[in-house]
């Protein structure tokens, strides 16, 4: 069985509101492997966006440990943080957070011109993302001029432009329509297969959740394993599908 790719240990998170200590959760543990999709889903308001930000290094653990890809994040700096963020997460929110005074093919090729890459080169990954997601006519849009479904096909190429080995997506049809929804959860489906992607996906959508190799509940703190379709990946012995410890 291949090394988790995402690791957490002991992993807690908690904040002062006024002279209360609120909870997250503490001791959460959880593992990843390698080309996995594990769907992370819950109640709104139990800390699924929290525990994404948490493994992307984008907020630190008030305890605990955290490995991406084998490195250690807790021991990095804010810099080397960001650094590991443009080399090996990619990120799809919600909301597309496209730059509106820019193109779509200058969205999809920042994360490259952030690590140096030149405009040029940077140009001709993004158009083949751009093509790839069946937008290769829109290259030259701002994102004003583009459609809901169209701006976050644009950020599905945009996290995916410095090729990384890890996806993380935040309610990433949760501003669409039903039917546009479905359109962008199929081609982020293929696109996570065609680069065997590590993928953690939190959705309120019970349907996408059962189209991932497993689904984690975050409730009370804990993460709880609930039954995917192929109840050969979750086993309460703890086969293949079950990484809690």
């Amino acid at each position: 069985m291949s090394s988790p790719v995402v690791r957490a240990e002991d992993l807690a998170k908690h904040f002062r509101s006024g002279p209360v200590d609120v909870v997250v959760f503490s001791g959460l543990h959880l593992e990843v492997r390698r080309g996995e999709r594990l769907a992370l889903v819950g109640e709104s308001g139990a800390g699924k966006s929290t525990l994404l930000y948490l493994l992307s290094g984008l907020d630190r653990p008030s305890a605990g440990r955290i490995h991406i890809d084998g490195e250690e994040i807790n021991l990095l700096n804010t810099d080397a943080l960001a650094d590991l963020r443009n080399r090996k997460i990619g990120f799809v929110w919600q909301s597309h957070n496209l730059l509106p005074e820019f193109t779509a093919e200058e969205n999809v090729g920042m994360p490259l011109r952030i690590r140096g890459v030149g405009e040029a080169a940077a140009g001709r990954r993004a158009r083949d993302l751009l093509a790839e997601v069946g937008l290769a006519e829109r290259a030259h849009h701002r994102a004003g001029e583009l459609s809901g479904g169209e701006q976050q096909r644009v950020a599905l190429a945009r996290a995916l432009a410095a090729d990384p080995p890890i996806l993380l997506a935040d309610e990433p049809t949760g501003n669409l329509d039903p039917a546009t929804g479905d359109r962008v959860f199929d081609l982020l489906t293929r696109l996570q297969e065609a680069r065997r992607l590590t993928t953690i996906l939190v959705t309120h959508n019970p349907a996408f959740a059962r189209r991932c190799d497993r689904i984690l509940r975050l409730e009370r703190g804990r993460l709880v394993p609930e039954a995917a379709p192929d109840e050969k990946r979750i086993s309460a012995s703890g086969g293949p599908g079950l990484d809690l410890k």
